[in-house]
Parts: C-alpha cells; structure tokens; sequence
C-alpha cells in the first residue's frame, strides 16, 4: 500500500476524491487528560476559577472540527453535518475522557476531524487547568471507529465495509 498523499514524484498531493460516491460517513475519536485530583474535583464541581471548563473545551473541540483543513495542510475543507464532544470524568483514574463524533455526506472521511475535535479540547481543557495543575498529560488520542467509504474502522482494526 503507498501513500495517498504522495504523487508519483514522491511530492506533497492532496488527494483527488472527485470520483468517489458520496455516502454518510462518520468517526469517533477518543483522548485523555491526566490531572490531580484536586483539579479533577474544581472541574467537576464548577469551582474552577476560569468557570465552566467543559463548555468551553466542547465549543473550542467542535471548532477544531470545522476548522481541520485549515490546520492539516492536505486535508479537504468538509461541510460536516454533526460534531458532537463529550466528556467522562474518571475519577478512579484521575482523568477526563474526551469523545468526538463527527458526521458528514460527502466523498472522503472524517477522522482527522474527531481526532482534531479530540485534540483541540484536551488542549483547551489543558490551557483553562494548567495554572492549577501544570503537570496533566494528554494522551491515548486514537480513532475510535469508522464508518463510510470502502474500509470500515471498529476499535483499531480496518476491514472492509458491509
């Protein structure tokens, strides 16, 4: 298998989808943020001096989304149907889960819009804590599942669609 965004030459080609099929397509991404407990209970309480830190991270995740082709350099600007961010606080683990689901019809995927949606809210959770808590760590960003198009995604493994 090469890379699609490669030409022949071996040069940078954003890729030409003009004869795929449109169809629904959809992904969901997922990431985390590690922090203190302390932190972890500012956030969940609504104590956090900054105010509702889920509401903005969820704005800011689902402008990441719609802004993906401005900030990945091959990526096709998309008109998306649906972006959707939620956060899981675990608390046994001292982490918030970030999810992301993204939807649209048209000719190419939507996962680097979940990841980015994914990315760009523990970002944001991460600016509005790190006064708090400047050690948390984000990780585990990951495509979740896919669905449209010839491959189909379900938890890391690619296969044919049905």
């Amino acid at each position: 298998m090469s890379l699609s965004h490669l030409n022949d030459r071996g040069e940078a080609n954003m890729v030409d989808v003009s004869d795929k099929s449109v169809t629904q397509r959809k992904a969901v991404a997922e990431g985390y943020v590690s922090m203190q407990p302390r932190t972890l209970e500012l956030i969940q309480s609504g104590e956090h001096a900054k105010g509702d830190v889920f509401a903005v991270a969820r704005i800011a995740g689902i402008q990441g989304a719609k802004r993906c082709s401005d900030l990945i350099p091959l990526c096709h600007p998309l008109a998306l149907s649906k972006v959707q961010v939620d956060f899981y606080i675990e608390a046994d683990k001292n982490r918030v889960r970030i999810e992301s689901l993204c939807k649209l019809s048209g000719q190419t995927g939507v996962e680097m819009e979940a990841l980015t949606a994914v990315s760009v809210a523990a970002l944001t959770l991460f600016d509005m804590c790190k006064a708090v808590d400047p050690d948390m760590t984000i990780s585990g960003i990951q495509v979740l599942s896919k669905e449209g198009g010839k491959r189909r995604r379900q938890n890391g493994s690619l296969g044919a669609s049905q």
